[in-house]
């Protein structure tokens, strides 16, 4: 089993990390807010607090590390906030992630963020990880209408972790 990071563990990064750790795996999950420390902690991850328009602050987060789960696609704030977070902010912290032990990136494709800027992050995703052979898989299953996106999004990062299909989805 792996340690997997979920970076933005809202609602739906909590749903994850249970499914995780019923898995066998070790989950760190991070979040803007540090009074959802709790929280976190009662879906069996290690909180971890960290804001990802500020990439800095989650190199941290990324030490022994397998797998990445970058939950973003519902993530809120200004047009120009969002656009920078699927944007550079996401190229930094894939350049970040290069000198780690993460092995795998799973990247939220769908959301309520404009789906333009989610095929941006997600052509970003493909491009980084391709360059630097790293298994990656992108999420495209609406966390808000599907049911079995919790499934999906396992089965992404078993997929991931074993180097299935290394450029996939």
């Amino acid at each position: 089993m792996a340690r997997c990071l979920i970076v933005g563990c809202g609602c739906r990064g909590l749903e994850l990390a249970t499914a995780l750790r019923a898995a066998g795996h070790a989950v760190r999950g991070t979040t803007r807010d540090a009074a959802r420390r709790a929280e976190i902690e009662a879906a069996g991850a290690e909180p971890y607090v960290g804001d990802p328009n500020l990439v800095g602050t989650l190199a941290p987060a990324l030490a022994h590390v397998g797998v990445a789960c970058i939950l973003l696609g519902s993530a809120s704030g200004t047009e120009d906030q969002l656009t920078a977070l699927h944007g550079t902010r996401l190229d930094m912290l894939l350049e970040r992630m290069l000198d780690t032990t993460v092995r795998g990136v799973v990247y939220q494709a769908a959301g309520s963020v404009d789906a333009a800027l989610l095929s941006t992050g997600a052509g970003r995703v493909r491009r980084a990880c391709e360059r630097s052979l790293i298994p990656y898989e992108l999420l495209t299953a609406d966390p808000a209408t599907d049911d079995g996106w919790v499934t999906q999004a396992v089965e992404a990062i078993e997929r991931a972790l074993l180097g299935r299909d290394q450029y996939a989805r």
